[in-house]
């Protein structure tokens, strides 16, 4: 019998603001507030140390922990605020209407025949994003 095999796992998280710039973090572990973490800090270090940014994220319970409290208050001073989206309206999050096209309208079926081809085409997608792929948020 075949010894028990978990599949891979990409994960990918964003922010994206409503002129269309897109920052990503991909991973292949498990979301934790730590990978979490390690994105927002990405993140601060790709915008411009001047500029506010208002970050709108679901209430995830590694969104919620004590670990991301206190990074919050950090990130307060590097000119970022979280604020959280009432619970069930993934509508108002700019990022879960970005993931929905990802995944149903700008991945190719072929995407899905290796682990490999996935990596390649979702780095190609969010690579090209504001080029090859744009939303409208007007």
């Amino acid at each position: 019998m075949p010894a028990y095999s978990r599949s891979q796992r990409l994960n990918v998280l964003g922010f994206l603001s409503r002129q269309g710039k897109l920052i990503y973090h991909s991973t292949t572990d498990t979301v934790t507030t730590e990978v979490v973490i390690e994105a927002f800090d990405h993140f601060i270090t790709c915008k411009s140390p001047d500029n506010f940014a208002i970050v709108a994220m679901d209430n995830a319970s590694v969104h919620r922990s004590a670990l991301f409290q206190r990074k919050r208050q950090e990130w307060l001073n590097q000119r970022v605020y979280v604020i959280y989206l009432s619970s069930y309206s993934p509508e108002l999050n700019l990022i879960e209407i970005l993931w929905r096209k990802v995944k149903y309208e700008w991945l190719p079926l072929t995407a899905y025949e290796s682990f490999h081809s996935l990596r390649h085409h979702v780095q190609k997608v969010l690579s090209g994003y504001g080029r090859e792929y744009r939303i409208s948020f007007v």
